[in-house]
C-alpha cells in the first residue's frame, strides 16, 4: 500500500487564494457550491488556492462532490475529529475560563468562542480529507475504494449560527499583529490560517490561548499527534474511502498540467496537506482550553 509521506515543501510555493468577496463568475459559483456541500460557512484557503487552477479544480470538485455527500466520508471526518480531540487532551491544555472571566468575559461571550471553535472543529476535517485526496491522486495514483457509496441524508454541521468575522492583518492592532507573526514563526506557516484570524476577533482571548499552545507546539508530543493524524488520513484515502465520482489520477494530472506545471500544483497540494493536520491539532487544543477546570 502506497502511503503519502508528510512533507513540508521547501521552498514554500506561492499560493493564489482569491477571497470570497472578490470571487465572481465560475469561481464564485464553485465557492458557494463547495460551502453548501460541505455545510461550512467559509471557503477554506486550501480550496481557494486550488481554484486558482480552474481545469484542475473543475475536475477535482466534479469527482469530490458525490464523495463529500456520502456517508463514508462523513463518518470518516467524525472519527478523525474524535481521535484528535482525544489525543490533544493528553497535552494537558490550560483552561482559559477563569482568566477570561476575571478579565470580564461574560458566559455568553465565552460560549460564542466555543461556537466558533465548533465550526472549525467540524470543517477542518473535511478540508484535510480533500487535501489528502488531491495529493494522493497527483502523487500516488488512483484511490482503491469501491465506486458505490451510500449518500448521507440530512445535516452533519453543528446547529449553531455565529458571526463569521475575520481579523485580517491590516485590521489588527500591533499586539495582535505580533501574535500573527509569532504563529507563522513557531508553526512555520507562510500565512495565518482562517481559524486564527477568526479567533482573533477576541484579541485578549486569542493572545491567552496562543501563549499556552505556544509552549506545546513543535514538541515531540505535539508533533506526534500531527503525524498520527496525517497517517490515519493518508491510509484512509489510500484504501478505505469510496470513489463514487470516479476520480482518476491520470485525468487529474492532465488537468493540472493544463493550468500550470504539474510540479507547481503538487507543491501547493503538499503545502496544505502538510499544514492541515497541525491546524486540526491546534483547534482541538483550543477546544480543551475552553473547558472549565
Amino acid at each position: 500500500m502506497n502511503i503519502l509521506d508528510r512533507l513540508r515543501p521547501d521552498p514554500i510555493p506561492a499560493i493564489h487564494p482569491m477571497p470570497e468577496y472578490l470571487a465572481s463568475g465560475q469561481r464564485a459559483a464553485w465557492y458557494e457550491d463547495t460551502k453548501q456541500v460541505l455545510q461550512v460557512p467559509w471557503m477554506g484557503v486550501v480550496t481557494m488556492a486550488y481554484a486558482h487552477y480552474p481545469t484542475f479544480f473543475r475536475e477535482l470538485w466534479r469527482g469530490l462532490k458525490p464523495l463529500c455527500q456520502s456517508r463514508p466520508f462523513i463518518e470518516a471526518f467524525m472519527d478523525l475529529r474524535d481521535y484528535v480531540e482525544s489525543r490533544t487532551a493528553d497535552l494537558n491544555p490550560t483552561s482559559v475560563i477563569e482568566p477570561l472571566t476575571t478579565t470580564g468575559y461574560a458566559p455568553r461571550e465565552i460560549d460564542a468562542i466555543r461556537q466558533m471553535n465548533t465550526v472549525f472543529s467540524h470543517g477542518n476535517q473535511l478540508y484535510v480529507l480533500i487535501a489528502t485526496i488531491a495529493r494522493h491522486l497527483l502523487e500516488i495514483g488512483d484511490m482503491q475504494g469501491r465506486t458505490e457509496a451510500e449518500p448521507f441524508e440530512g445535516r452533519h454541521a453543528p446547529d449553531i449560527e455565529v458571526p463569521f468575522m475575520l481579523m485580517e492583518y491590516h485590521h489588527a492592532d500591533e499586539p495582535t499583529q505580533a501574535v500573527y507573526e509569532d504563529i507563522k514563526n513557531i508553526l512555520q506557516l507562510p500565512f495565518v490560517n482562517t481559524d486564527y484570524r477568526a479567533f482573533a476577533r477576541w484579541p485578549s482571548y486569542f493572545a491567552l490561548a496562543w501563549k499556552d499552545l505556544r509552549e506545546k507546539a513543535g514538541t515531540k508530543a505535539h508533533e506526534g499527534i500531527c503525524q498520527d493524524c496525517h497517517d490515519r488520513i493518508a491510509s484512509l484515502v489510500a484504501t478505505h474511502l469510496p470513489n463514487p465520482g470516479n476520480l482518476s489520477s491520470d485525468t487529474l494530472r492532465r488537468a493540472a498540467e493544463n493550468d500550470a506545471g504539474l510540479d507547481e500544483v503538487v507543491q501547493v497540494c503538499r503545502l496544505f496537506q502538510w499544514l492541515l493536520p497541525g491546524l486540526i491539532t491546534n483547534v482541538a487544543y483550543f477546544r480543551h482550553q475552553l473547558e472549565a477546570v
